[in-house]
């Protein structure tokens, strides 16, 4: 059985991270291999393990290493499948190693996940496989209600735990959704797609983004929804979109734009921080430091060209087409 994802750790010391990878794997029934290479130091080991694994058929790469954490990276240099990174928190909170794996260049995308999060990036993998891998996708949306069920269960626990002559513990136990559902229908014809923008602002990254989709033949819907400023305008584009594969939000500050699309969807969600104050730290964090089960696979500061590329592996798996185009951009017209 050949492995569906690999994953390299930086260091051995790195495995309790690794552990928490390993073990959505099993519960996705994902084969994967496991394997120990340092990007500085074993380079060439790196880089055959990456090229035959390649050429074997792993679909996807987790890259996990922390301090300098060049590893995801040196993985995204000979592969052409998509790469997860994970920052471990070795020094500096993490943060060194979170900076390293998400500002990649062009054209070399690196989907990184919070800092020490190994679930996080094996999720985003079985949502990766689960664009074309029914069994996964029925795995997936399991995990998913499994996590839902933690907030309940954490909910009954705090409330058992909590006394006063004025806390009502019955109010809205039993609530129904009895607000009006949407009328809107999802799109049957849908693109492959869909780019959320969460302001103006944000197109001018946007427009990175469509312009190498452009080039791959990826068929595509743009929009500027703010979830914020108009939440049920963004719930009815999100059933709308519901048959497309994944997405990619491109937004400043914390405008919360992938966060509201993984609460709204189990497809992959790509995040792509955009500079429109002089601090860009609130996008990328927001992006990135997700809870456990909804991942955004986060790319660098206005990178929307590397988000293009990233969605272009994705796909590519399992669309000879769009991969034989994502090659000649990533090997012969890196100068895009």
């Amino acid at each position: 059985m050949t492995p569906k994802v690999m994953i390299i750790l930086g260091s051995a010391s790195d495995i309790k991270i690794a552990e928490k990878s390993t073990s959505v794997l099993e519960k996705l029934k994902i084969p994967y291999s496991v394997k120990v290479a340092s990007a500085h130091r074993t380079h060439d080991k790196v880089k055959e393990l990456v090229v035959d694994a390649t050429n074997k058929g792993v679909e996807v790469f987790i890259g996990i290493a922390g301090l300098a954490a060049h590893l995801p990276g040196a993985i995204a240099a000979y592969t052409y499948k998509p790469v997860i990174g994970v920052p471990v928190n070795a020094k500096l909170g993490g943060l060194d190693a979170l900076y390293a794996c998400s500002q990649m260049p062009f054209p070399a995308p690196v989907a990184t996940v919070g800092i020490d999060r190994g679930d996080n990036g094996a999720i985003l993998a079985g949502q990766i496989i689960a664009t074309h891998d029914n069994e996964v996708k029925e795995n997936i949306s399991k995990l998913r209600l499994s996590y839902q069920e933690k907030v309940q269960i954490g909910e009954k626990e705090v409330l058992s735990k909590l006394n006063g002559d004025y806390i009502d513990k019955e109010f809205l136990a039993n609530q129904e959704n009895k607000h009006a559902t949407s009328n809107v229908e999802k799109l049957n014809d849908a693109p492959l797609i869909s780019i959320i923008a969460g302001s103006y602002t944000d197109l001018k990254t946007a427009k990175k983004v469509t312009s190498v989709l452009d080039r791959m033949g990826i068929s595509y819907d743009l929009a500027i929804i703010s979830p914020i400023r108009y939440a049920d305008k963004f719930e009815d584009y999100m059933k709308k979109m519901e048959n497309v594969k994944l997405f990619i939000a491109v937004s400043g500050l914390s405008a919360l734009v992938t966060g509201s699309i993984v609460a709204l969807s189990e497809k992959p969600v790509i995040g792509v921080p955009c500079s429109n104050n002089d601090d860009v730290h609130d996008a990328l964090f927001t992006m990135v430091q997700m809870p456990p089960g909804v991942p955004v696979g986060t790319v660098g500061t206005d990178n929307g060209r590397n988000a293009a590329i990233l969605a272009g592996e994705i796909l590519g798996i399992s669309n000879e087409k769009i991969k034989e185009n994502l090659k000649w951009i990533k090997y012969k017209n890196a100068e895009l």
